[in-house]
């Protein structure tokens, strides 16, 4: 069985998916907080 050594695997394509999860995520909250704003303007 072959010997593992830490910080040897290529995880470029896992850091890419994150980066693009994190700012999904952030666009969708920033979106949402807006939107409840409008709404909160709306109906004040």
């Amino acid at each position: 069985m072959a010997e593992h050594e830490h910080g040897s695997m290529d995880i470029k394509d896992q850091e890419k998916t994150f980066d693009g999860f994190m700012k999904f995520t952030t666009y969708t909250v920033i979106g949402i907080l807006v939107f409840l704003v409008f709404l909160a303007i709306v109906n004040g």
